[in-house]
């Protein structure tokens, strides 16, 4: 497995990093499945307090919780669920990230998180007393290292200029180029790291059937998993290839991969013993359509 330092931190994570929102209904199988994912060297596992109630926590931590140390966890606070469970609303108020950072410690077994990530963020919110709030549990050393998980331009300039963050989370793929052309130039210069997720477009990358995206037609996306599916050849499976066109942009330190089989595991983590894309083939990737950009929020 490859490893990069996430932005200003000093958290070495894997390129692969575990995406835990994928996982299914069975508990022992995810627990499993994290424990291989550990010992194939996949580090970074990311969950929130929003999947499966809560429940995604307790199962990542019941996983690691014999081998805490080797492991780097990231989970999100922002978005509360409702008392009878209807849905959930966006609260990034300190009051509730205090409150909720005390229920995901104690969900995930561990008196830290290395990642603490705000789920979203808007300009309408108090975005001076939520870095207040996150420096002050780093102070507490409830958290080593806070950023915020956010597609949006004008919030993450904010956090970007106005904190500490470590890391942005944010959707990237062949089909989703947004991030080039203006937020990638920014966090690179401020040496903010990127997880990026959705590198596989949904699956439309790596094998299903093609569907509009963003603002690709059915016809669009059909061509571009065929293009991608023509450099696998013989060298990877077409998800790897997407994958690996992710991890090309200097600024992204790992790819969240949704994990929830065996066989999805061994192909994430079989990244490193793929052969790499040639520069000439990331450029001919990334000329085959005409890259999307941000429409709103900028």
């Amino acid at each position: 497995m490859n490893y990069n330092i996430l932005g200003n931190s000093n958290l070495d994570i894997s390129e692969i990093a575990f995406g835990c929102m994928s996982l299914g209904n069975n508990a022992t199988e995810n627990e499993n499945l994290i424990k291989q994912a550990l010992d194939k060297g996949v580090n970074f596992f990311d969950t929130a307090d929003l999947y499966q109630h809560g429940e995604n926590e307790t199962q990542l931590g019941r996983a690691l919780q014999d081998r805490r140390s080797n492991a780097i966890i990231a989970t999100k606070v922002g978005n509360q669920w409702r008392s009878d469970g209807s849905g959930w609303d966006w609260n990034p108020t300190p009051e509730y990230i205090m409150k909720a950072v005390d229920d995901s410690l104690r969900r995930l077994g561990t008196d830290y998180i290395d990642l603490y990530q705000l789920h979203g963020g808007t300009m309408e919110d108090p975005i001076d007393d939520i870095i207040e709030t996150f420096e002050r549990l780093q102070h507490l050393g409830k958290i080593r290292y806070y950023g915020i998980s956010s597609i949006r331009p004008n919030v993450i300039r904010e956090y970007v200029h106005r904190s500490s963050i470590s890391s942005v989370m944010m959707q990237y793929s062949l089909l989703d180029r947004r991030p080039e052309e203006e937020v990638f130039p920014l966090l690179e210069k401020y040496g903010v790291g990127v997880l990026a997720r959705g590198s596989v477009a949904k699956g439309i990358l790596a094998g299903k059937p093609a569907e509009p995206y963003l603002n690709y037609t059915t016809e669009d996306v059909s061509k571009m998993a065929k293009v991608v599916a023509r450099f696998s050849e013989n060298k990877r499976t077409p998800a790897q290839t997407a994958i690996c066109y992710v991890l090309g942009e200097p600024v992204v330190r790992a790819a969240v991969v949704g994990i929830r089989t065996p066989a999805q595991l061994e192909e994430a983590a079989g990244m490193p013993a793929t052969t790499p894309l040639t520069s000439a083939e990331r450029v001919l990737l990334g000329y085959e359509l005409v890259a999307n950009y941000y429409d709103q929020h900028r």
